[in-house]
C-alpha cells in the first residue's frame, strides 16, 4: 500500500477548485477566494485510511501548462473539479491524461456548485465514464453548502489506495485475468487440506489472517447462501469452491467494496499492479561472512505440512502430477529433471519425503534469496503466521568460532569433490543417494546433476552432507569451488595417471589451508595399478598427515556402503579432532589397542588400553632385557667365575664348577626377573584399582 496520497485538482477557471480545498480545511465557505490555494497536508490520523494526504491546487492564471504536467507526474490522482458543462479543451485534457502511460492514474470527475441546479446531471457524465476506464467515480458536491466535501476527498483517497482499474473490466462486467490469477493462488494457499474447498475452519483462518477477526457461524452461512443463490457449483460439501470464491470478490467490486479485495491481495503480497511485491518475496536478511544459512524447525514443519497436503496417495513420495500441483502457486516450475538426480527418489524415480526436504535444504544453503522467494509463493509468512519468510531461516555463526570451541551447531556441511575426468566423481555422488552403478547408467546426460545431498548420522545426530562435484579444470577454480567444510579427492585405482591430478590440487590449494581433506580410491573393485607419481597415495597421505586412502566402489548388486559419507561428515563437524585421530600413525597405534567395547571413552576402555598399550609393553620388554643381559654376562665371564671360586675356597665354602655356577646364576636371574615382573604388575594393578575407585567415587557423588 502507498505510504501517502497526493491529490491534484485541475479544471477550467472559476469552477470552484480552490473553494473545495478551503471549505474542507475551514469547514465553511470562504468569503474571499484566492487564485490558488497553497498545498496542504492532512495527517494520517485524521484520514479514514490512516495515510497522509497531500492536496494540490492548480491555477491556469498563475501556472503554465508545463507546470501542470509536472504536477500531474507527481500526483497519485488528478481530481477534476469542474462544472458539468465540460468544454472541448477539458475533454482534450482528459484524453491526454488517460492516453499517456506515464499519467495513467485514477481519475475522479467532480461536479461542483450543485447548489445552483435543481436536478442531477449524472446522465450527462456517464458516457465519459464509459469511454475512459481510468475514471473511478463521479461526485456531485457544493463548496458553498459543504455538500459531499469530505466524501469527495475520501473517494479520491480510496481511488488511489484501492483502484478499480486493475481489478475489474466494466465492459465485460468481470474481473481481469491478472486479478483472477492472483485470487486463484490465494485460494490454493488457503486451502490447507487441498480438497478444492474452503471449509469453515479454513474460511475462518482466511478471515482472521486478512481482517484480524473471525466470522460468526451465522455470517459464514449467510455468505454461502449468497453464493448458492447465484452459482450452482459455488458451494460443495458445505465448503466454498474456487468459483464461489471468485464470485464473492466480483460481487464486492461491483458493489463498490473493492477495498475488501485489495485488503486480501495486499495481505498475500500483491502490489498495485497485481504482481507479488519484491519486499514480500525478498525480505531483508543479513548474512555475515563465513556464515551459512539453514532452515529452522518451524520451516521444516511448514514444508512437512506442504508435502502432506499434496501427497494424496500417502506413499511418502511426490509423483510428477503431485509435484506440478504443489508448484501450481508458482509463476514457473522451480525444479527441473536434475533435481531427481540430486536427492533420494523411490524405485519409480519420484522424489521421496527425505529427498524433498533435502532439496529445500540445498536451496537454502546455496541460494537463500531463492529460498525466500519460493517460501513467498507458498505463503509461508501467512500459513506459519510469521512476519516474513526470513523467520524460517537460521544464519549460523562464523566457522572460526566453531573451530575455537571445537563444536558446531550447524546441520549442513559441504564437501567439494575433486578428481580427474573419469575418476568416478559422479558415481561417488550418486552412490550417496543409494544408487549402484547399474542405476547410474540409466541417468541421461542432460539430466545430470553436479550436486547430491542426503542425511547422515554422526553420534546419533542427523546431519545433511552436501556433495558438490567440481569441474576438473585445474587452472580455473573459483572461490565457491574452494569454499567448503571438507575436501574429497577422488582417483581411479585402475588408472595410473589419475592420482596425479588429486596431488596437484591438494598442493596448489589445500596443503596450507585448514580445510580437512580425504583421499578416495574409487573403483576399488578393479585391479589396482601403480600410480605414475613420485610416491604412492598411501605415502602421500602419510607425508601430509592425511587419513589413508579410503577404498570405494559402487559396482555392487545392492546399495553402496555409506560408511565413507559418515566419515566425511564427522571430519567436517570436528576437523581438528578427527584429522588427528585419522592420521596414519594414530591409526596404526590404535590398531594395537584391544578394547572389549571399542568405544575408547569409558573408564574400562581407558584402563584396558593402558595395560595393553605399546608404551607399557616396551617398558616391560626393556626391563626384561636389561636384567637378563646383566645376569648372562656375569654367568659367562670366566674371570668372575674363577674369582668367585677362589673366594669360596678361601672361605672354606664348598666349591662349584663353572657349569654348575652358571646354571645357578641363570636360575637366580630368572627368579629375579619373575620378581620384577610381579612388582610391575602389582604397581599397575594398584593404579588401575585407584582409577576405578576414583571413577566410582565421582559417579556416586554425582548421583548424590
Amino acid at each position: 500500500m502507498r505510504k501517502d496520497v497526493r491529490i491534484l485538482l485541475v479544471g477550467e477557471p472559476k469552477v470552484g477548485k480552490t473553494s473545495l480545498i478551503m471549505s474542507l480545511v475551514s469547514e465553511e465557505f470562504p468569503d474571499v477566494v484566492p487564485y490558488r490555494a497553497e498545498e496542504i497536508t492532512i495527517p494520517a490520523d485524521v484520514t479514514p485510511e490512516r495515510v497522509p494526504t497531500h492536496i494540490v491546487d492548480y491555477s491556469e492564471a498563475e501556472q503554465t501548462d508545463e507546470q501542470l504536467f509536472q504536477e500531474i507526474s507527481k500526483v497519485s490522482i488528478p481530481n477534476k473539479g469542474a462544472s458539468w458543462c465540460i468544454s472541448s479543451s477539458y475533454c482534450l485534457l482528459i484524453t491526454l491524461l488517460c492516453g499517456v502511460d506515464i499519467f495513467r492514474v485514477p481519475l475522479i470527475l467532480v461536479g461542483n456548485k450543485s447548489d445552483l441546479v435543481e436536478h442531477s446531471s449524472m446522465e450527462t457524465i456517464l458516457p465519459i465514464m464509459n469511454q475512459y476506464s481510468e475514471i473511478e467515480t463521479c461526485v456531485e458536491c457544493s463548496a458553498k453548502n459543504l455538500k459531499n466535501i469530505s466524501e469527495l476527498f475520501y473517494y479520491a483517497q480510496k481511488a488511489v489506495l484501492h483502484p478499480t482499474g486493475p481489478l475489474y473490466c466494466p465492459e465485460k462486467k468481470d474481473m481481469k485475468p491478472l486479478c483472477v490469477k492472483a485470487l486463484t493462488r490465494i485460494f490454493k494457499v488457503s486451502d490447507l487440506d487441498n480438497d478444492g474447498n474452503l471449509n469453515d475452519n479454513e474460511l475462518n483462518f482466511f478471515q482472521r489472517t486478512c481482517f484480524n477477526t473471525p466470522l460468526e457461524p451465522q455470517a459464514l452461512e449467510d455468505v454461502k447462501n449468497v453464493v448458492r443463490k447465484n452459482l450452482i457449483d459455488g458451494v460443495c460439501d458445505n465448503g466454498l469452491t474456487l468459483k464461489g470464491f471468485l464470485f464473492l470478490h466480483t460481487l464486492f467490486i461491483q458493489r463498490g467494496r473493492h477495498e475488501t479485495t485489495w485488503t486480501v491481495l495486499r495481505r498475500f503480497g500483491y502490489d498495485d499492479d497485481l504482481e507479488l511485491n519484491q519486499d514480500y518475496l525478498f525480505p531483508p536478511l543479513k548474512i555475515p561472512p563465513d556464515c551459512t544459512t539453514e532452515l529452522n524447525h518451524n520451516a521444516y514443519l511448514f514444508l512437512q505440512s506442504v508435502f502432506d497436503k499434496h501427497d494424496k496417495d500417502r506413499d511418502c513420495a511426490l509423483s510428477p502430477e503431485e509435484l506440478r500441483d504443489l508448484f501450481d502457486v508458482f509463476p514457473y516450475m522451480p525444479w527441473g529433471p536434475d533435481v531427481n538426480n540430486t536427492v533420494c527418489t523411490n524405485d519409480q524415480g519420484w522424489i521421496t519425503y527425505q529427498g524433498y526436504l533435502s532439496q529445500w535444504t540445498l536451496t537454502t544453503y546455496l541460494d537463500v534469496q531463492r529460498c525466500l522467494e519460493y517460501f513467498g509463493y507458498l505463503g509461508y509468512s501467512i500459513i506459519a503466521e510469521q512476519e516474513s519468510q526470513a523467520a524460517g531461516i537460521t544464519v549460523t555463526r562464523d566457522k572460526k568460532i566453531d573451530l575455537q570451541k571445537k563444536q558446531t551447531q550447524r546441520s549442513v556441511f559441504r564437501c567439494n569433490v575433486f578428481g580427474d575426468i573419469g575418476s568416478g566423481k559422479s558415481g561417488f555422488l550418486q552412490a550417496f543417494l543409494g544408487r549402484n552403478l547399474m542405476r547410474q547408467k540409466t541417468i541421461k546426460e542432460e539430466h545430470r546433476s553436479y550436486y547430491a545431498i542426503n542425511t547422515t548420522y554422526v553420534y546419533g545426530q542427523e546431519k545433511y552432507l552436501l556433495l558438490h562435484e567440481v569441474f576438473p579444470d585445474f587452472d580455473y577454480l573459483s572461490d565457491s569451488d574452494l569454499a567448503c567444510d571438507i575436501v574429497c579427492l577422488v582417483y581411479d585405482v585402475s588408472n595410473p595417471y589419475s592420482f596425479e591430478y588429486c596431488a596437484k590440487v591438494f598442493k596448489q590449494y589445500f596443503m596450507d589451508s585448514k580445510t580437512p581433506c580425504m583421499m578416495i580410491a574409487a573403483k576399488s573393485d578393479l585391479p589396482e595399478v601403480k600410480q605414475m607419481y613420485g610416491c604412492s597415495p598411501l605415502e602421500f597421505c602419510r607425508r601430509h598427515k592425511m587419513p589413508p586412502p579410503q577404498s570405494f566402489t559402487c559396482n555392487a548388486a545392492s546399495a553402496p556402503n555409506r560408511d565413507i559419507y559418515t566419515k566425511l561428515t564427522t571430519m567436517a563437524m570436528y576437523p581438528k579432532i578427527y584429522m588427528h585421530l585419522l592420521t596414519a600413525d594414530v591409526i596404526s597405534y590404535h590398531a594395537r589397542l584391544r578394547c572389549m567395547c571399542t568405544c575408547n571413552r569409558c573408564t574400562f576402555c581407558l584402563c584396558q588400553n593402558f595395560l595393553n598399550s605399546e608404551l607399557l609393553q616396551t617398558v616391560r620388554a626393556k626391563l626384561y632385557a636389561v636384567v637378563l643381559r646383566s645376569h648372562k654376562l656375569t654367568a659367562l665371564n670366566p674371570d668372575v667365575i674363577t674369582q668367585q671360586q677362589h673366594t669360596s675356597h678361601s672361605n672354606n665354602l664348598p666349591g662349584l664348577s663353572g657349569r654348575n655356577l652358571a646354571a645357578c646364576l641363570l636360575h637366580v636371574s630368572q627368579a629375579d626377573l619373575k620378581s620384577s615382573t610381579f612388582w610391575l604388575r602389582a604397581s599397575v594393578g594398584a593404579t588401575v584399582f585407584a582409577v576405578l575407585g576414583f571413577a566410582m567415587y565421582r559417579v556416586l557423588l554425582k548421583t548424590r
